[in-house]
């Protein structure tokens, strides 16, 4: 049986600058989110919105990776301010779909100018930040659709 590397820090894991710059992510785009009126969660919504709107709760629940139970709150919040609305589908009521409101989509337009305003200020080329969302990307998957191992 291996013994645990006594010497392991958390600064040298994957997982940990993984979570550390998520947080960090959170904190620089607070202060342009919040003008708009928008949470973290709500700029991803409004961005896949802004992309492809009319969109079930389903879509964006897998497009997004969040859970209905986190998804439904959160959009009852942005059609509460006037950003969405949510209608249930003619052909199956049990679907709720969302579309921009015209104030929803004034904000996405302005939502879609963040990743280059962020970039400006990041430096480090486009292609190498591509690179890393491709790799996160793959790397996102394989832990989604592989099981955890048990500890030896």
């Amino acid at each position: 049986m291996t013994r645990p590397n006594p010497k392991l820090m958390p600064q040298t894991l994957l997982c940990f600058n993984v979570y550390a710059t998520s947080l960090a992510f959170t904190r620089f785009y607070k202060p342009l989110l919040e003008p708009l009126g928008l949470t973290y969660p709500q700029y991803l919504v409004i961005l896949s919105l802004h992309a492809q709107d009319d969109r079930s709760v389903s879509q964006l629940s897998a497009e997004l990776g969040l859970e209905s139970n986190t998804l439904s709150p959160l959009l009852k919040r942005m059609a509460q301010a006037g950003q969405v609305v949510r209608t249930r589908a003619v052909q199956d009521e049990r679907m709720v779909r969302v579309t921009l409101t015209d104030a929803g989509r004034a904000v996405a337009a302005k939502a879609a100018m963040i990743p280059q305003c962020i970039q400006a200020c990041v430096d480090i080329p486009p292609d190498d930040l591509m690179a890393a969302a491709t790799l996160l990307g793959r790397l996102r998957h394989i832990l989604e659709t592989t099981p955890t191992p048990a500890l030896p």
